[in-house]
């Protein structure tokens, strides 16, 4: 067996959606962002998305005034299918942490409609942020 693991590429993604949830300087603390318990919602999405998505904590994704920024990576079905990672931001309350949850139980880009209020919370990084997460 080969110590060496192959990289997912674009073209075939990963089995399962993969969502990034930003816990650096400005995301994930109160100081940017009072009134939410930042470690409650990392954990809620982790205990709600278990066996059907991979949740990852990032220190930056540099949408800092975009607090709190959260990926949604499509799964390789979602990106064969056509879908693209979604970023959203001021993910701030329990509302919009739950209809995630929905939106990638159900699927997730590529595979399923996220609900519309999710339109809300979705915006358009750099060109060099969106790649350096793609890496």
């Amino acid at each position: 067996m080969s110590r060496h693991s192959k990289k997912a590429t674009p073209e075939t993604g990963t089995p399962r959606p993969t969502v990034t949830v930003c816990r650096g300087c400005c995301c994930g603390t109160p100081a940017k962002v009072p009134r939410l318990d930042h470690e409650a919602q990392l954990t809620d999405l982790r205990t709600q998305l278990a066996g059907v998505a991979m949740v990852r904590r990032t220190d930056c994704l540099d949408a800092c005034e975009r607090a709190n920024v959260i990926v949604i990576q499509p799964s390789a079905e979602g990106r064969r299918a056509g879908g693209r990672p979604v970023w959203l931001g001021q993910v701030n309350d329990p509302e919009a942490a739950a209809d995630i949850t929905t939106w990638v139980r159900n699927g997730g880009p590529g595979l399923a409609e996220a609900p519309d209020i999710l339109d809300l919370y979705t915006f358009s990084p750099s060109r060099r942020v969106r790649h350096e997460l793609e890496d």
